[in-house]
């Protein structure tokens, strides 16, 4: 073949780089890739780089790379038909895999392979030799990958073993410590936004109550929080909608006892490094470590919320909480749990009877009014604290916690104001844009729509913000510790249950220290 005849091969770099397997060196940086391949292609004038496709970040050994898909799809396509290469670990560390490309989803497609460091180039003379040599470069590289795994997973092991935090971000709360990665110390504003949603779940809001209470009041939701405060960040203008609070996400923090200062990890893991697909294990196999960093929340408190969480207390209807009693009354002759009743007859009668009498079962007991049953519930938990708890500790810890929530709510119209601050500052950039003639005018109405929106949302919840800061400051002027009345929050966290015994007599075990514990008779 003349050199007019000779075939132009329209090629394609092909670069790639594992944070996760060792490829740490500069020789495999995707610089030096680029250049030697670059460099390599000055000697071979048929071949014509058309394009660069660079996973960076990705594992040798898994083939569903973003930049590996692409440039498939550019062979399919028929936009390319040459890959070009540093070497063959580059292009993967699957040994079966590799071979399955080499020999045959590459020849079928025709399409030439050249590893440059390899002196490999599928179409070149071929030895006997290639035939074992480049199966065994493959499966070398394939043992490395493994071999790396195997060191990662047992170092990530003796480090969950001894309390370390090894996740790849700090859960919602926390942040990882300046000083060592592995320790987290509490983040001083989301951690009063967890301590709101394990208060309002004690009040009986449901999760998906406390969501449209978070968003109402403009509170980033844990992914766009991670955003906010730099985490995994792109400077691009997010254009879809922010990721908003859910039940599924206030569920998940309700349960995460990571806010006791407990580590739970190792809860699921892959069988090894070639497969993705996660095992989750028994508890046994946990790696759990006590007291590895400061608590948010208290674990009696948590204890209480779980044990709300498992009870069966749905909202009632037309309210945002459930009600005082919900899943806390027991029957005494069958054990199984009292329900909320109401009769309407001259006026309205409320009262608790047992599920199983209700459903047609066999139980004698008769129930009990909810107003017999409130001033009895009332009297014992005022003598409970007058004889149990320090009131003065009381009353200080409610004036620290009222600083927390005001100061709270302050941090929250900050951050709102700062955000408002800064779409008005992105209009007036895109009218600046306009007048210099660098934005046309159909973008600069999008942008200008979407900024405006934005800066109404902001400056909305901006004043909400101040209408709750004034109203709490308000209410709380002259505020001193006393249970006058029955509310959610104070009867789940004194009461562990409430047996109501046949002739209507009335149980309470109280959730207390041990020396304290235990049924205080009505």
């Amino acid at each position: 073949m003349t050199l007019s005849e000779t075939k132009i091969w329209r090629a394609c770099l092909y670069a790639r780089l594992s944070k996760d397997d060792g490829d740490r060196t500069e020789s495999h940086s995707i610089t030096g890739q680029r250049e030697l391949v670059q460099d390599f292609l000055k000697s071979m004038p048929e071949i014509h780089l058309r394009c660069e496709r660079v996973d960076d970040g990705f594992s040798g050994v898994d083939f569903l790379r973003p930049a590996f898909v692409a440039m498939m799809e550019d062979i399919r396509n028929g936009k390319i038909d040459c890959v070009i290469v540093k070497d063959f670990s580059r292009f993967g560390r699957n040994y079966i895999e590799v071979g399955r490309y080499l020999e045959n989803i590459f020849p079928f497609l025709g399409v030439r392979f050249i590893s440059v460091n390899d002196h490999y180039d599928s179409e070149g003379e071929h030895s006997d030799s290639d035939n074992l040599i480049v199966p065994f470069k493959n499966l070398i590289n394939d043992a490395y990958s493994r071999d790396i795994s195997v060191k990662i997973r047992s170092q990530l092991a003796i480090k969950r073993k001894k309390g370390a935090f090894t996740g790849a971000f700090a859960t919602y709360g926390y942040f990882k410590s300046p000083e060592n990665k592995n320790q987290l110390v509490i983040d001083k504003y989301a951690s009063e936004v967890v301590r709101d949603i394990f208060r309002m779940k004690l009040e009986g809001f449901s999760q998906q109550g406390i969501a449209d209470l978070l968003n109402a009041k403009g509170e980033l939701s844990p992914m766009e929080y991670k955003r906010f405060v730099g985490l995994n960040y792109t400077n691009n203008f997010k254009r879809n909608n922010k990721a908003l609070w859910t039940a599924v996400a206030i569920g998940r923090i309700l349960k995460n006892r990571i806010y006791t200062g407990v580590l739970e990890q190792g809860k699921s893991g892959t069988p090894n490094h070639k497969l993705k697909n996660r095992i989750y294990k028994p508890k046994e196999e946990w790696h759990i470590c006590d007291n590895m960093h400061e608590p948010i929340i208290n674990k009696q408190i948590f204890e209480v919320v779980t044990a709300l969480l498992l009870s069966d207390t749905r909202i009632a209807p037309d309210k945002e909480s459930v009600y005082v009693f919900s899943g806390l009354i027991i029957c005494d002759v069958c054990g199984n749990s009292m329900i909320r009743k109401t009769v309407h007859r001259d006026k309205k009668y409320i009262y608790y009877i047992c599920s199983t009498r209700k459903n047609g079962g066999s139980c004698t007991q008769k129930g009990i009014s909810e107003n017999k049953l409130i001033p009895i519930v009332l009297h014992t938990i005022k003598k409970f604290v007058s004889v149990v708890v320090a009131v003065d500790d009381l009353v200080k810890n409610m004036h620290s916690k009222r600083e927390r929530e005001l100061q709270t709510l302050k941090t929250s119209l900050s951050a709102r104001e700062c955000e408002a601050e800064r779409y008005r500052r992105l209009k007036g950039f895109v009218y600046e844009d306009l007048k210099n003639g660098l934005l046309e005018r159909e973008d600069y109405i999008e942008f200008n729509a979407l900024y405006s929106q934005k800066l109404s949302d902001a400056e909305a919840v901006a004043s909400a913000l101040r209408r709750n800061i004034d109203a709490f400051v308000s209410e709380n002027k002259e505020c001193d510790f006393d249970v006058t009345e029955l509310n959610r929050k104070v009867v789940v966290s004194l009461i562990e249950k409430i047996i109501i015994e046949r002739g209507g007599s009335v149980d309470i075990t109280f959730m207390s220290r041990d020396e304290y514990s235990g049924l205080i008779r009505r």
